[in-house]
């Protein structure tokens, strides 16, 4: 799963990876050995000075979008539970930080099957304000997730 509850009232949301450092590489390599082979057929004549370009620009791209895709993935969502206030950073890829407060008794967690920018979108409620959690995650956990916040706000109040 891309969340975890690090202690009882510590929950911490993360993009999945499914593409780790090495597999990067893997990758890379794969790509620039595939791309390369077609330019062996004119391996010493003018015309490869006209491909290659083109070829190492196509490596770059990937490597440029593959990293951008990580940089992306850095962000990080941690909701603190407590008896007298629950907070919602967010931690952006820019190095923005946002945060949300509120009393638990007047927080409020929505699911909403349809509608938002995703399916089965969650919202956090309170303050006058309506915040979004896990909308990164795929719907299962974004399912999951808003049965677990249900539950433990409701021990939050009890």
């Amino acid at each position: 799963m891309s969340y975890r509850w690090e202690s009882a009232h510590r929950l911490v949301l993360q993009p999945h990876r499914s593409l780790p450092p090495r597999g990067f590489a893997m990758v890379i390599g794969l790509f620039f050995a595939l791309i390369t082979l077609p330019l062996l057929g004119v391996l010493g004549r003018a015309a490869l000075w006209g491909l290659l370009p083109f070829a190492m620009g196509a490596v770059a791209a990937l490597w440029w979008g593959l990293r951008r895709s990580y940089r992306d993935g850095a962000l990080r969502e941690v909701l603190t539970l407590e008896a007298a206030e629950i907070t919602l950073t967010r931690h952006d890829p820019r190095g923005e930080d946002r945060e949300w407060r509120c009393n638990p008794y007047w927080a409020q967690v929505t699911l909403h099957p349809t509608g938002g920018p995703v399916p089965h979108y969650i919202t956090l409620h309170g303050n006058g304000r309506a915040v979004e959690i896990g909308a990164f995650l795929a719907e299962g956990e974004r399912k999951a997730l808003y049965q677990d916040l249900s539950e433990r706000l409701a021990e939050a109040r009890g």
